[in-house]
């Protein structure tokens, strides 16, 4: 199909293919929120400790920050609905596997098999809109899918919540299989199939296997505190920068780690998502098993975080799109770690609106400055025809910080065995959150002290900015169109 024959967003078939995307991004952006929710449940269920806690969220995230990258590849080579279609179908048959867990290794095992669902079905959301809308309404189609996408974003902690409390913790991997039918049948109906005439004849598949392996003998050996699987995943990761420089058709490529900007902003990537990891991980189990909060109150107690995001991102990032991004990606972490600090004042029978609402509002408010402005930068720093790519790795950074963090954080806050005792939790929290507010302090000395004191170059802006208010990760842009 040509440029000139591509649907109009105004369309039946325009506002099909954006109902498609849409729900596809929802399905694993979801998942990757509510199972936090559901920890406490699916350690009493499955009678696993705090490690198998751990493991039940990095699973997924480590497959996914490894695989994300060459999912979207895959999707640009071999076509971006065959394998935005093929992960959903995945998608749902991890998910009736998590769903169906009677031990804790079968649920690990199944977020692994998700992660890697997800890496197929998450680049090709904006993806397929950026390939299939017309160019006319490619901003306006994005705007549409970041809008729809914050408000599931902002409604599924609520949601989960319920489903919880209604119909057991199961009950949010087993909702994915109807949703993800809809997906499929949508899909395959009306959105056309493209490919990237210039995408690589070869993938870097060595790349993303090392990476995940690397990535995988961390996460254990931070869990179990194992200095020779920590030493070994250090050495792997030496070994995917090597297998990256020798490369012709790298995972990463290094010549984007030329910009200052670009470089800069993945390190503030990585210091701000790993105390976001650890926030959203650490903060619903003190709101459940300190505090007293059922499923659904801490579910609900989360939503300002997501509204605030929604509402404010696309004006700070048109700010800094007018401004340039180091006052942004300064001031929001250091708003972010007040807001840390402040859900220091949560313990046993907290009240919402005086110990939980303020700490909640102030960290939600630092984040809808930051985000939008640091994904502006990302993208800001790099050709336009590299933004697929630049989105991607800086996606891969944040998921590996909060990996990362999520794996570390509680045997650093002296966090272990089993979820009974409330004063481990409400101890360990507390040093956790003093290591997160740290983490964003260092987010903004980097930005403070790296980044220069001039206008960002006006690339990427307006609906560009409004995809970046999940709290997840960013989101993964698709490269700009050249035919």
């Amino acid at each position: 199909m040509s440029t000139s024959e591509l649907p109009r967003l105004g369309s039946a078939a325009g506002r099909w293919i954006v109902l498609a995307t849409v729900l596809g991004s929802s399905v694993a952006s979801l998942d990757a929120t509510v199972v936090n929710i559901a920890l406490p449940h699916i350690g009493a269920a499955l009678d696993t400790d705090i490690a198998g806690l751990q493991w039940t969220i990095n699973g997924y995230t480590l497959t996914l920050a490894s695989f994300i990258l060459l999912g979207g590849s895959f999707g640009d080579r071999f076509g971006r609905r065959r394998v935005f279609v093929s992960g959903a179908v995945a998608f749902a048959a991890a998910s009736l596997l998590c769903g169906a867990a009677v031990n804790i290794e079968m649920l690990v095992a199944a977020r692994l098999c998700q992660g890697i669902a997800g890496a197929m079905l998450t680049p090709g959301s904006l993806a397929l809109i950026s390939a299939s809308i017309d160019e006319r309404d490619r901003g306006a189609a994005i705007g549409v899918w970041s809008g729809f996408a914050g408000v599931s974003g902002a409604l599924g902690p609520f949601l989960g919540g319920w489903l919880i409390a209604v119909a057991g913790w199961r009950s949010i991997f087993f909702i994915n299989v109807p949703l993800v039918l809809v997906v499929v049948v949508l899909s395959l109906r009306h959105v056309p199939e493209s490919r990237d005439p210039n995408a690589a004849s070869r993938l870097d598949v060595p790349g993303a296997v090392v990476v995940a392996i690397a990535l995988g003998a961390l996460t254990l050996g931070l869990i179990d505190g194992a200095p020779l699987l920590l030493s070994c995943g250090v050495v792997l990761l030496a070994a995917f920068v090597l297998i990256e420089l020798r490369s012709d058709h790298p995972l990463v490529p290094p010549a984007l780690f030329r910009s200052r900007v670009f470089t800069v902003a993945n390190l503030v990537t990585l210091a701000v998502y790993a105390a976001l990891g650890g926030v959203f991980f650490l903060l619903v189990l003190q709101l459940q098993v300190v505090a007293g909060y059922s499923p659904l109150w801490s579910g609900a107690a989360l939503v300002p975080i997501t509204v605030l995001m929604l509402v404010l991102s696309a004006p700070a990032g048109r700010w800094a799109q007018r401004h340039g991004p180091r006052l942004p990606m300064t001031f929001g972490p250091v708003l972010a770690a007040g807001g840390v600090a402040l859900l220091l004042r949560i313990g046993p029978g907290a009240s919402y609106p005086i110990e939980v609402l303020p700490g909640v509002v102030v960290f939600g408010l630092g984040l809808s400055v930051l985000v939008a402005p640091l994904t502006g930068a990302v993208l800001g720093a790099v050709a336009a025809s590299e933004a697929g790519i630049a989105s991607g790795v800086n996606n891969a950074v944040a998921r590996t910080a909060q990996l990362l963090a999520v794996a570390a954080l509680p045997g650093l806050a002296g966090i272990s065995g089993e979820l009974g005792d409330p004063a481990v939790i409400d101890s360990g929290f507390t040093i956790a959150m003093w290591i997160c507010a740290g983490l964003l302090l260092t987010g903004a000395l980097l930005a403070a002290v790296l980044l220069r004191p001039r206008r960002h170059p006006p690339e990427f802006g307006g609906a560009d900015c409004r995809p970046q208010c999940a709290v997840e990760g960013p989101a993964v842009m698709p490269a700009r169109r050249t035919d």
